[in-house]
């Protein structure tokens, strides 16, 4: 009773944010004295402090009267390193006991010609890189995105995109480790949804559908602020989805052709995603409708999956994403010629940070872990 009362408050305060001793001990259903307990035990370990008036003055928290103190939870006092090994870049970052992040980065790579050990001890290598000794001191778990798919242990089953079959991905994030923490590896559309709905209470209500749209399309789904697998874990796996003239939709949404298509008819082979979207923002004609038949099939696809699930909201990640917003009113039009009126419209939108949203995730994921009941249990595999 007594460790499920330090857990109950420490997820309380990180849902909450910080509060008082009289609302923290209504919160958890406790009265004065047994809350004060708890408090004092937390406070005297280091994982929760005392916001001092003259803190909440800085931070424009002033009413009438003199305000109490406040509880909050101990940033410094755990941290937990989050990677997404993509097939162009590497994520790393690092996040704190109030799940904000630090010293992201985020780095040109060969995922295709890089075999999987290596690319492993690379973002090994880069996470640890910049990570300063207290936090390292301080470091309660790693978490590993890819876009492949895997099993609960952590083997890679099947991984096109990167080339990885059959990996032990577990195995070898936990032999490139500097350290002896715990790891979690999952998907990472699951760990962009999962990030994105762990630090956003006020939106884990209904039925989230967020897309990760890199080189491929991966897909996650959040039910009322839980991870939905599926059977064998392979569920919002949109990607996969033929769309027209037998291509799948990642093919058509994905990084590689639009790149392919805006080096063709600009003549540069080494043309970026920047130079797209500004020839896009500029309307520049042949790059425009390149960006229109990528509205039209985003348009597509979003209506066939809002009447399979009936998503309360869309997120959009990854670095496409980021051509949505100068479409947007294209894929509005297209969504209204495509749905039928009895199959509402989900809102859309794009995630505030699309290029880091899955190692946040993965780094959210242990996280979850620490503020639970059995976060000092070692053997982690994929998220459940």
């Amino acid at each position: 009773m007594r460790q499920s009362n330090l857990v109950a408050a420490l997820q309380t305060l990180f849902a909450a944010g910080p509060m008082s001793r009289a609302e923290l001990a209504r919160a958890l259903g406790l009265n004065r004295s047994s809350s004060g307990h708890i408090v004092s035990e937390l406070v005297a370990g280091g994982l929760v402090r005392e916001v001092s008036e003259q803190e909440q003055k800085q931070r424009g928290r002033t009413g009438s009267g003199r305000p109490g103190i406040l509880l909050e939870l101990e940033p410094q006092a755990a941290s937990f390193a989050g990677i997404e090994i993509g097939v162009s870049h590497v994520t790393t970052l690092w996040i704190d006991l109030a799940a904000q992040s630090h010293a992201v980065q985020v780095r040109p790579f060969d995922g295709r010609g890089t075999p999987a050990p290596e690319a492993v001890k690379q973002a090994m290598a880069q996470a640890f890189a910049q990570m300063p000794p207290d936090v390292l001191d301080r470091l309660e778990g790693v978490g590993l995105s890819a876009p492949v798919q895997m099993d609960r242990a952590g083997t890679v089953r099947i991984g096109p995109l990167l080339g990885w079959p059959e990996t032990d991905l577990m195995g070898l994030v936990r032999a490139a480790l500097p350290v002896d923490v715990p790891v979690m590896v999952e998907n990472e559309a699951n760990a962009f949804a999962f990030g994105e709905s762990y630090r956003n209470a006020e939106k884990r209500a209904g039925v989230s559908l967020f897309l990760v749209m890199e080189n491929g399309v991966g897909g996650g789904i959040v039910i009322d602020g839980r991870l939905f697998r599926g059977f064998n874990g392979l569920a919002g796996e949109i990607g996969h989805v033929r769309v027209r003239d037998g291509f799948e939709l990642e093919q058509l949404l994905g990084l590689d052709r639009l790149l392919d298509c805006h080096r063709a008819i600009t003549g540069r082979e080494d043309g970026t995603l920047a130079d797209f979207l500004q020839d896009v923002h500029d309307r520049e004609p042949r790059s425009v409708e390149v960006a229109e038949h990528w509205a039209q099939d985003l348009a597509v696809a979003l209506v066939a999956v809002s009447r399979l699930i009936d998503p309360t909201r869309i997120v959009l990640g990854g670095s496409v994403a980021a051509l949505y917003p100068l479409v947007a009113a294209r894929v509005a039009h297209y969504i209204g010629t495509l749905q039928q009126p009895s199959f509402p419209t989900p809102a859309i939108e794009v995630h505030q940070s699309p290029e880091t949203g899955a190692a946040f995730g993965a780094a959210c994921m242990l996280h979850r872990r620490f503020l639970s009941l059995d976060h000092e249990q070692a053997p982690y595999g994929i998220l459940e």
